[in-house]
């Protein structure tokens, strides 16, 4: 990925600025559940992932709101690129993926999730994320702390220190190779094992409801970055296989395998 110099960019307070990013993301839920009510058209994309026009049209408005929010800062969203439209970046860009989980979607379980990501030198500074079917929205900013909003009220959420009883894994719905899973967890003392769609997996760590996610397959950066950014704000982390942090704006926007854990 190019990168090329742009003027600097100093990021303002992250508190208001994730206050401003609720009614962008609440926005783009609502057009996204007006489609999931209706019988929409699923079409392949040249990855032969499937998209729809709710993935389309949540993305067409949060864009210019984010340029909006934050003039000069580039937007990095997964139409956009899977269109050949990749903004050049440098130091502060957003992450989007306007619909997370469509084979969710599609299967009408519920699991989908829209989520807005802010990256800064790296790491995910600022994170939203959706799942605007089970009316629970994820917010979370370095410095500020991580909150739910769900049932009309916000409560702030921390990761949980790992059980006695053993570890609650949440592993992909749609993605999983259970094979590989198997041995990752060879050794580790296992309580619960849950399926979940979407980037809600982090997010079920970062509010206390399971410890572990080991991710072995592809994800790209816009996957994960906003339940990133919620997870580290309530005290959990991500790392790649060889220990190393988690960080954005790689070559191709790809991740590799990792696993996002709570406290110790």
């Amino acid at each position: 990925m190019p990168l090329a110099w742009s003027p600097p960019v100093t990021l303002p307070p992250l508190a208001p600025l994730l206050e401003r990013l609720v009614p962008i993301i609440r926005a783009a839920g609502d057009v996204v559940m007006k489609v999931y009510a209706t019988d929409f058209a699923v079409r392949g994309k040249d990855d032969a992932s499937p998209v729809t026009e709710a993935d389309e049209r949540a993305e067409a408005l949060i864009l210019p709101a984010l340029q909006d929010l934050l003039p000069g800062v580039p937007v990095v969203a997964e139409e956009a690129v899977a269109a050949g439209r990749v903004p050049e970046f440098d130091r502060h860009f957003w992450l989007v993926d306007p619909l997370d989980g469509t084979k969710e979607f599609i299967g009408r379980n519920g699991e989908f999730t829209v989520n807005v990501a802010l990256i800064e030198d790296g790491n995910p500074v600022l994170g939203a994320v959706l799942a605007p079917a089970l009316n629970r929205l994820f917010l979370g900013a370095h410095g500020v702390g991580a909150f739910i909003e769900e049932g009309g009220a916000r409560s702030p959420i921390r990761c949980r220190h790992s059980p006695a009883a053993g570890l609650t894994v949440v592993a992909s719905r749609s993605h999983g190779d259970a094979a590989a899973l198997d041995a990752f967890l060879a050794g580790r003392p296992v309580a619960a094992l849950k399926s979940a769609g979407s980037s809600l997996k982090l997010c079920l760590i970062a509010n206390g409801e399971a410890d572990l996610y080991p991710r072995l397959g592809r994800t790209m950066e816009w996957d994960i970055a906003a339940g990133h950014a919620v997870l580290a704000a309530a005290g959990g982390k991500v790392r790649t296989l060889a220990g190393d942090a988690l960080r954005y704006g790689k070559p191709g926007l790809d991740n590799p395998h990792f696993v996002a854990s709570g406290l110790d």
